[in-house]
C-alpha cells in the first residue's frame, strides 16, 4: 500500500522531471534560435548591411516558469524552481539617483529619474545593494548600426538575469517613432536590455555612446556623465575582438563595484 508520504515523494519527482523537460525543450529552441540569428546577421553583414535587428539588445534573462520558448531560459546562479518575485519598492518614486560603475576602464556614474521610471531604478537599487553586479563583465560591443556596450549579466554570456522581470518604462521618452519604426537613443543614454517581448526587461543594460536608431521597446532609465561616457567611447575606439562589429569588446570590461544611492 502506498502511504500518503511516499504519493507526495512522488508527484514531487513527477513534477520536477517535467520541469527539467520544459527547461531542456526552451534550450533547444533558444539554441536553434540563436543559430538563426547569427546566420541572418552573417547575411546582413556580408551584404554591406548597417541595420542591426532589434534583438541585437536582447536580454537573455526571462521567468523560468514562462511558456514562451523564443529566448533563452535564465542560469540564474541557484537554478531555483520557481521565479523570483520582482523587489519591493525601496526607494522614493518622486527622488533621483545616481548608479557608479566601478570599472577596470574608469567610473562610470548615470543619473536616474525614479520619477519615470521607480520600478527600473529599484531593481537596480535592489541588485546593487546584493552586489550582483560586482565582477561581473560587460560582454557585448557593436560598433556597426548601433553603438552600445552592453552589461549587467553575470554568466558574461547575455544569457543570464536576475530570475524576475520589471515592466517596461518611459517608452515615450525619446520622442514619436519615424516611418522606420524607430527613435533615436543619444550618446550617453543607459537603457534596458530585454527579451524582444514586452515587460521582460531583467539584470541587463545598454551604454549607448554614439547615437543610435532603435524601435522604442528598451526603457531608457539612465544618462551617463561625461567621464563616464568617454570611458566607454574608448572601449568602442578599440573595437570587438577580432575585429567583429558585434561581440566581446577588444578590451576587456568588468564591472568591478556597482552602488545606487540617493542623490
Amino acid at each position: 500500500m502506498v502511504t500518503s508520504d511516499q504519493r507526495r515523494r512522488q508527484l514531487a519527482r513527477e513534477k520536477y522531471v517535467r520541469q527539467q523537460q520544459r527547461r531542456e525543450e526552451k534550450r533547444r529552441k533558444a539554441k536553434l534560435r540563436n543559430t538563426v540569428i547569427a546566420a541572418s546577421l552573417a547575411v546582413v553583414l556580408a551584404a554591406g548591411g548597417a541595420v542591426y535587428a532589434s534583438v541585437a539588445l536582447t536580454d537573455g534573462s526571462k521567468d523560468s516558469d514562462s511558456a514562451a520558448g523564443d529566448s533563452p531560459t535564465t542560469p540564474t546562479p541557484s537554478q531555483s524552481e520557481s521565479a523570483s518575485p520582482e523587489p519591493k519598492m525601496a526607494v522614493d518614486a518622486k527622488g533621483t539617483y545616481a548608479m557608479t560603475l566601478k570599472t577596470n576602464e574608469g567610473d562610470i556614474a548615470i543619473a536616474m529619474d525614479a520619477a519615470k521610471t521607480p520600478r527600473t531604478v529599484n531593481s537596480f537599487h535592489h541588485l546593487a545593494a546584493k552586489k550582483y553586479f560586482d565582477g561581473t563583465k560587460c560582454h557585448r560591443l557593436t560598433t556597426g548600426g548601433i553603438f552600445v556596450l552592453q552589461c549587467g549579466d553575470p554568466t558574461g554570456e547575455g544569457t543570464g538575469g536576475p530570475g524576475y522581470n520589471i515592466p517596461d518604462e518611459n517608452l515615450t521618452a525619446l520622442g514619436k517613432a519615424g516611418t522606420d519604426g524607430k527613435v533615436t537613443y543619444p550618446a550617453g543614454t543607459v537603457a534596458m536590455a530585454n527579451t524582444g517581448q514586452p515587460g521582460t526587461g531583467g539584470s541587463q543594460f545598454f551604454l549607448v555612446y554614439k547615437d543610435s536608431k532603435l524601435p522604442p521597446q528598451y526603457t531608457p532609465f539612465g544618462k551617463m556623465d561625461e567621464a563616464g561616457l568617454k570611458a566607454v567611447q574608448a572601449v568602442a575606439a578599440a573595437g570587438g575582438v577580432g575585429g567583429a562589429s558585434d561581440g566581446a569588446p577588444k578590451k576587456p570590461v568588468t564591472i568591478e563595484k556597482a552602488t545606487v544611492a540617493k542623490k
